[in-house]
């Protein structure tokens, strides 16, 4: 693609997705097959209204299939599936397949075009997830996309019988160890994705869908209560924290905290217990709910402007303010005898600010730590939810 957006300055190339890459090889597997004519490109259009033009590559013709693939194309984002090829076989059906059969497609009308995943698409093997367990991988947009484009060539071509598509990714499976689907519960294989058909570089929609999945599976499986942290230092205190919690347990929401508190509501929650480092979680007490730093930092003068309430003399403020890392600020405030009374003050603030976040539709519990000074505080729920969370991993 040869289409740009600007981000942090940037020039970057938009790409095209899995999905795109599925629908445009069934779209061309489905013409050769019932034309008998060699398809070098196709056009695909995309839900995003965006015209993609693909080459086809790698065509293999039988009398009752036809085989090509399309190589994906992820533009400038850092994604571990730019380069591979995405297959698709298209064949005349044999039989009619039933509502219990997982690859049976709900979509399609009559199931005259019935879509499944071959060797290096993932299989889905826990509830909670857009597709059925036993199903393949594939979700809905693309299935959607896949359907309209062979359904097309179908009416163009005049061809009223039924046909089966397998989408095969044959990296798939090896892709598949880089990603989050064997935590979500995806055997075997990659995903094929994509709500816009369109690949936005470095953008952050695709870590929410991810986060809000993984939340909503934990939800299906049988958890009221979840474990959220935002990253490697929240999983690595999990180990010694105690209470029962272990690293199965937790949802790592990266720095979109307010989102993953959002998806909790939404999917039915009843509590959260969030677990951080203080250099993320400092951030809450100012309403601050993306911790990345693009978006805001705020650490110093957080925990500088506590320190001032508290009547820390000025040297010392100006010395904080001019900490580089959280740690820094800490040594100030121990040395200080302050450490306590800010803590206890920017605990109440997270509370405060991420009850408001769910409007007090959920039990909430802040526990925050430094590899350094260890747990530096939390509110008053947090071993209630903890030993919650703990209980119910035997119920699921």
């Amino acid at each position: 693609m040869e289409q740009y957006l600007y981000k942090n300055h940037k020039k970057l190339r938009y790409g095209y997705t899995t999905g795109s890459c599925a629908a445009a090889a069934a779209k061309a597997a489905a013409w050769m097959l019932l034309s008998e004519e060699t398809v070098r490109f196709v056009d695909l259009m995309t839900p995003k209204g965006i015209l993609l033009h693909l080459e086809i590559l790698d065509a293999v013709r039988t009398k009752e299939s036809v085989r090509c693939a399309v190589q994906k194309d992820g533009g400038d984002d850092p994604d571990v599936t730019n380069g591979i090829r995405i297959y698709a076989e298209v064949s005349f059906a044999k039989d009619q397949k039933n509502k219990e059969d997982p690859s049976y497609n709900p979509d399609s009308p009559k199931d005259l075009i019935r879509i499944d995943g071959g060797k290096g698409v993932g299989r889905v093997t826990k509830p909670g997830l857009e597709q059925p367990v036993g199903a393949a991988a594939i979700n809905q947009v693309p299935r959607r996309m896949i359907y309209e484009n062979v359904r097309e060539i179908c009416v163009r071509f005049g061809y009223t019988g039924s046909m089966d598509v397998q989408i095969s990714i044959p990296e798939g499976e090896a892709l598949a160890k880089k990603t989050f689907n064997p935590r979500l519960g995806i055997q075997g294989g990659i995903s094929v994705l994509g709500t816009s058909g369109i690949v936005e570089p470095m953008s952050e929609q695709a870590l929410i869908d991810t986060i809000r999945v993984e939340i909503r599976q934990k939800l299906a499986a049988g958890m009221e209560y979840l474990l959220l942290v935002p990253g490697n230092y929240g999983l690595e205190f999990l180990e010694h924290y105690g209470h029962g919690l272990c690293l199965e347990d937790a949802v790592k929401c990266s720095n979109f905290i307010g989102e993953a508190l959002d998806a909790a509501v939404e999917f039915g929650a009843k509590g959260v217990l969030l677990v951080g480092h203080i250099g993320k979680l400092v951030k809450l007490a100012g309403g601050i709910m993306n911790t990345h730093s693009h978006h805001a930092d705020a650490r110093m003068e957080l925990l500088t402007v506590h320190a001032a309430l508290l009547g820390a003399p000025t040297a010392l403020l100006t010395q904080m303010m001019e900490c580089v890392t959280t740690d820094d600020a800490l040594a100030c405030l121990k040395e200080a005898g302050l450490t306590k009374g800010v803590m206890e003050r920017l605990m109440e603030r997270m509370e405060y600010y991420v009850n408001q976040r769910v409007q007090n539709r959920l039990e909430l519990g802040v526990l925050t730590f430094s590899k350094v000074y260890g747990i530096l505080g939390q509110t008053k729920k947090v071993p209630e939810l903890a030993d919650k969370i703990a209980g119910q991993r035997g119920q699921e």
